[in-house]
Order: structure tokens, then C-alpha cells, then sequence
């Protein structure tokens, strides 16, 4: 069952991220925060079918991670998460087509190994 949450933290999680960073590359960079410009861009956002694609992803894992920690520790449920920076990573790469030079590689090992030494 804890494997299971696990999963459905970091699988639709990472997903979730995927498509909110390509649909804010569409988007593009925001510069106005003004409270009509927040406007403009929450109204651009809901017609981005990207970032509306994200949404249920990341309530989904929202919701295992809450069921996570009422099954598991926060000392455990929460490091344990930190898979998803795996597969975002490798999902950034070859998805994103994003530059993953070697030293978010090795920074991407190091939570790899971080990650074994929890479930030993």
C-alpha cells in the first residue's frame, strides 16, 4: 500500500510539473503583477490546455501524499518523494528537450542514493 502512495505522489506529481513547465514555456516570462495583469494571466492560463492538464495530475498526488502521511512518518513519506526530482529530471531532458549538464546529474545521483539509504 506505502509503495503504492509512493507512486501516486511522484509519478503524477512529476507529470503534473512536466506540463505546467511546458505550458508556461508557451506562455512565456511573466512581467506584469499587476492586479490587472494577474488577471489578464489568469484568464490566459485557463485557456492553456497544458497548465488545465496539470491540475488534476497534481491534486491526484496531492491527495496520495496526504494519504501517505496518515499511513507513514513525515520522516519518511516526505523524503521518499524526492524520487519525483529523478524522473523530473530525465523527464525535463528528454521530454523538454531541457540542458541537463553533468552536474545536475550528479546532484541527480546523490538524491538517488539519499533515497536508497531510506529504505534500507
Amino acid at each position: 500500500m506505502i509503495g503504492l502512495l509512493v507512486t501516486l505522489v511522484v509519478v503524477p506529481g512529476a507529470i503534473g510539473d512536466l506540463l505546467n513547465s511546458a505550458g508556461m514555456k508557451r506562455h512565456g516570462e511573466i512581467t506584469d503583477w499587476s492586479p490587472l495583469g494577474l488577471l489578464r494571466l489568469s484568464r490566459d492560463l485557463l485557456h492553456n490546455f497544458y497548465i488545465m492538464a496539470s491540475i488534476p495530475a497534481m491534486a491526484i498526488s496531492f491527495f496520495a501524499l496526504m494519504a501517505l502521511l496518515s499511513a507513514s512518518d513525515l520522516s519518511f513519506a516526505v523524503p521518499i518523494t524526492a524520487s519525483s526530482y529523478i524522473l523530473e529530471t530525465a523527464l525535463a531532458k528528454y521530454y523538454l528537450k531541457e540542458r541537463v549538464d553533468w552536474r545536475r546529474w550528479v546532484g541527480t545521483t546523490l538524491v538517488a542514493i539519499g533515497i536508497a539509504c531510506l529504505s534500507i
